[in-house]
């Protein structure tokens, strides 16, 4: 791995768990790049491997290139600056001042890592939808903090109006097992069938509902309102 080791998310109550459940992570040791390798490793992920078919893979890979090049095009402001896109292996590697949004805020909280992260979080929601973009890899780790700017990746989970609705169904080895306990009983509530193709949007509010326990009730209602 050169000069890259696997990055973990130092978890309260936990311990180091994988920071990403479909690609490797990786990161330098002074924590200045940060790589999403879209390889199944099996070290990695300690044998949990979600993702073992390398034509979804594939897909995964493209997903995040595709609409992350969308988003560098049109609000570059919003992700991290691509040092390299490594497309024979599958590798984009960023730019990057330390661990993850998430990783900093366990022991002091977001508003001590970012004052205003809930609106500069906002502005990125508001990004994806004015491109027609539903994003539901929305977790605090998938933010960094680079000059004190909020920067978003993760958008292998990512689809654009123009496509075909979706299922839940095919996209639970994007949804880890805790998260599911939030998702499924609001699926319930919001009548959405786990094998029906449902619409963007109301797949994008019970993303944000199934969030509630990692984000202030305030920033929650206000994603929520962006989508109705």
């Amino acid at each position: 791995m050169n000069r890259y080791n696997y990055y973990y998310n130092n978890v309260p109550g936990q311990g180091l768990c994988r920071n990403n459940l479909v690609y490797t992570s990786l990161i330098n040791q002074n924590k200045t790049e940060f790589v999403q390798w879209f390889h199944n490793d099996t070290e990695y992920h300690r044998g949990q491997n979600e993702v073992m078919d390398p034509v979804l893979m594939e897909q995964k890979w493209q997903r995040e290139v595709d609409m992350l090049l969308m988003m560098h095009h049109n609000f570059p402001e919003h992700i991290p600056n691509i040092l390299e896109l490594d497309y024979d292996n599958k590798k984009i590697i960023y730019g990057i001042d330390g661990v993850d949004f998430w990783e900093q805020s366990h022991t002091v909280g977001m508003d001590a890592v970012l004052p205003n992260w809930r609106a500069q979080m906002l502005e990125i929601l508001q990004a994806h939808k004015t491109l027609g973009l539903y994003k539901y890899s929305l977790h605090p780790s998938s933010y960094f903090v680079v000059e004190g700017k909020l920067k978003s990746v993760n958008y292998f989970f990512c689809y654009h109006k123009s496509e075909p609705f979706i299922t839940v169904q095919d996209h639970l080895s994007h949804i880890s097992y805790e998260r599911r306990k939030y998702l499924l009983p609001k699926m319930k509530e919001m009548h959405i069938d786990i094998n029906v193709p449902t619409d963007f949007s109301s797949l994008q509010i019970l993303c944000l509902e199934s969030f509630r326990n990692n984000y202030p009730k305030d920033f929650i209602e206000a994603a929520i309102a962006l989508y109705k």
